[in-house]
C-alpha cells in the first residue's frame, strides 16, 4: 500500500525511480548516515552528498550558506529546473535533511524516494559502484524561504504557548534523559533531557518495517494522539536536525500541516546553552553528604 500525500509531487516510489534513472531532467542524490554506503553500491546515475563535510558549514555550527549550497548543487550537475530525488539509509534520515535544505533555498522540484536504500535493497533492484559523469552547472538559488526553520530564540519564545506544538522526535531514552545520543553517534550536549512542554513522538514511528511511510490515517492518528494537530504552530527537533527533518517532512508534506518548522540546532544546542530550561526526570539532586566543613 502506498502513501497518499497532501503534496503528491514530493514523494516517489521505486517504480517511478526505475522509469527515471536515465532521465536527464532528474538527479538522484544519496545522503547516508553511513557515508561509506554510496561507495558500496548506489542507484545508477546517483551522486552522493556527505552530511559530515558537505551539508554543514565546516567552521560555524550552521547550515550551508546560500553560496555554499549553490556551489554544492552546481558540482552535482543540478540546475534550477532539475527534479532532485533524495534517498538514503536509516529510512531517509539525512535524505530528509537534504530535502529540507533544498526547500529552504527555494528549489522548485525536490522529492524523497519512499523507503530509501532499505526498500530498494529489499526489492533487490540494481545498484552500481560506477560513479556518474557529471557536468557541472551554475546553480542559482531563489533565496531563503521563510517559515521552514526555527532558531533557538523562536523555540524559547514559544515556551508555554498553547498554540505551539513542540515535537521531540528522538528515542524515548533520549527524551527522558537516560541517553545523550544514540550509540555510536558523537554529537552530544552538556545535559540530557528534553525541552519543557515537548511531546515525544519518535521519528521511526512514522515508517513501516520496509522503510516506507505509513498511511495518512496512521500518521494522523499518531500525531493527533499527542496533540500535534494542523491548527497549531509545530516545531520539530531531535539531536542535530536530521531526524526532525524527517518528521518535518511528514507533517508538512504528507499530512499538509500549514505551519511546521525544523529546529535544526536541536538538543545539541539547547542542552548545551547556559540558562535554558530543560526537563529531565532522571536527573539526580546534587549529593552534599560529603562536603567538607
Amino acid at each position: 500500500m502506498s502513501t497518499t500525500t497532501a503534496s503528491p509531487a514530493v514523494l516517489v516510489d521505486h517504480r517511478w525511480a526505475l522509469e527515471h534513472l536515465a532521465d536527464p531532467a532528474v538527479r538522484f542524490v544519496e545522503v547516508d548516515v553511513d557515508t561509506t554506503s554510496y561507495g558500496k553500491g548506489h542507484l545508477p546515475g546517483a551522486v552522493a552528498f556527505n552530511w559530515t563535510s558537505q551539508l554543514q558549514d565546516p567552521i560555524r555550527r550552521d547550515i550551508l550558506s546560500r553560496e555554499q549550497f549553490e556551489a554544492l548543487a552546481s558540482a552535482a550537475g543540478i540546475t534550477e529546473n532539475t527534479t532532485v530525488v533524495l534517498y538514503g539509509d536509516n529510512n531517509n534520515w539525512f535524505a530528509a535533511y537534504g530535502f529540507w535544505l533544498f526547500q529552504l533555498y527555494g528549489h522548485r522540484d525536490v522529492r524523497l524516494l519512499d523507503g530509501g536504500r532499505k526498500k530498494w535493497e529489499l526489492e533487490k533492484l540494481a545498484l552500481t559502484t560506477d560513479r556518474p559523469d557529471v557536468k557541472p552547472t551554475t546553480y542559482r538559488s531563489r533565496g531563503t524561504v521563510a517559515g521552514l526553520r526555527a532558531l533557538r530564540a523562536d523555540v524559547e519564545a514559544g515556551l508555554g504557548d498553547a498554540g505551539r506544538a513542540l515535537v521531540d522526535v528522538r528515542s524515548p531514552q533520549e527524551f527522558t534523559g537516560e541517553l545523550l545520543a544514540p550509540p555510536g553517534l558523537t554529537e552530544t550536549a552538556q545535559r540530557a533531557g528534553h525541552i519543557p512542554g515537548a511531546v515525544s513522538v519518535p521519528w521511526v514511528q512514522a515508517v513501516r518495517e520496509d522503510g516506507t511511510f505509513k498511511s495518512l490515517d496512521e500518521l494522523r492518528t499518531l500525531y493527533g494522539s499527542k496533540g500535534v494537530t494542523p491548527e497549531r504552530d509545530v516545531v520539530a527537533y531531535c539531536r542535530i536536525g536530521e531526524r526532525s527533518s524527517h518528521t518535518w517532512y511528514v507533517l508538512r508534506h504528507l499530512l499538509g500541516y500549514p505551519r511546521v518548522r525544523n529546529y535544526d540546532g536541536s538538543w545539541t544546542e539547547w542542552g548545551s546553552s547556559i540558562g535554558l530550561p530543560i526537563e529531565n526526570p532522571t536527573a539526580k539532586v546534587p549529593d552534599t553528604s560529603e562536603v567538607c566543613a
